[in-house]
């Protein structure tokens, strides 16, 4: 699944700034509720799933990148969202390096999709693995921007 078969434009959040990870995981998902990406009827069941997945194993990769993810009943597809953390603090996620995250990726995935769920985390690695592609989604003064960013980087990644 390429990036932008998961994400839009829309899906990226260029004003993240919550009060610490915990809040940044329930804006994620509200957001998704709101772009009518789930039913709000699964909203609870989501964000019981990513904070209890955090809960047990932090998701704070390296870089300043998170990537808060579970595995849900009932999607017919993985959903996701970005949220581009604006203060230069970031956001403690327990990280491998210990660096704070600023760029935090929301994913949701059927529970009956494992394969693609190590593979669309795979992906995104991939492409917030390169410091340009990351400078510059920071950099984004819209979503818009971040998005073709992210796009674009996903593109140079694979040749």
């Amino acid at each position: 699944m390429q990036l932008n078969e998961l994400f839009t434009a829309r899906d990226v959040i260029v004003d993240f700034d919550p009060g610490d990870k915990w809040e940044g995981i329930r804006v994620l998902v509200d957001h998704l509720v709101n772009a009518g990406r789930v039913e709000g009827s699964q909203v609870e069941t989501i964000l019981e799933a990513v904070l209890s997945r955090e809960r047990s194993m932090s998701t704070g990769m390296e870089h300043g990148i998170a990537i808060p993810h579970a595995a849900v009943d009932g999607l017919e597809s993985i959903v996701g969202c970005i949220g581009l953390v604006t203060r230069e603090s970031g956001l403690s996620f327990e990280s491998i390096d210990g660096q704070p995250a600023r760029i935090v990726v929301l994913l949701v995935i059927p529970r009956q999709q494992k394969l693609l769920h190590i593979r669309t985390l795979a992906d995104i690695a991939r492409v917030l693995s390169r410091e340009d592609v990351r400078e510059s989604i920071l950099a984004a003064e819209t979503s818009e921007e971040a998005f073709a960013v992210l796009t674009r980087g996903e593109v140079e990644s694979r040749s």
